[in-house]
């Protein structure tokens, strides 16, 4: 499997990538608060803190080797298809996450804003099931 287009990204893939990386902080904030909402003290603030770590330990080390968006590097390969597993179930959760908090036009709003990523992002996916 060969990574799409290598090279200095044009100012399309650059800001996709930005708003790549803007959706992964929203994703972990997302997790840490739904953490929050879910029991009392002390309990909140264990969860606060252990769901947005044990979702970044997972996005972090499941990766498609040579993949553009990311490093390049793979802490360990996994097959394309299984890694949009991992995003989509990533991005799935943090909507669902702010839909269970009480959140529901955020979770809408991140939603679209995932889908539009993964639109605009389309020559990835077709690599990642290549």
């Amino acid at each position: 499997m060969s990574a799409p287009a290598e090279g200095a990204p044009g100012t399309a893939q650059a800001l996709n990538l930005a708003l790549w990386f803007v959706l992964e902080v929203c994703a972990l904030a997302t997790f840490g608060f739904w953490g929050w909402s879910q029991a009392d003290a002390p309990w909140r603030y264990i969860l606060m803190l252990a769901v947005p770590a044990l979702a970044a330990t997972v996005w972090g080390t499941f990766a498609v080797p040579n993949d553009p968006s990311r490093s390049g590097r793979a802490p360990v390969a996994v097959p394309g298809a299984a890694r949009l597993g991992i995003e989509l179930a990533f991005f799935g959760f943090a909507c669902w996450a702010l839909y269970d908090a009480n959140a529901k036009v955020s979770s809408l709003t991140l939603a679209v804003v995932i889908v539009v990523h993964y639109a605009l992002y389309h020559e990835r996916i077709r690599w990642l099931l290549s």
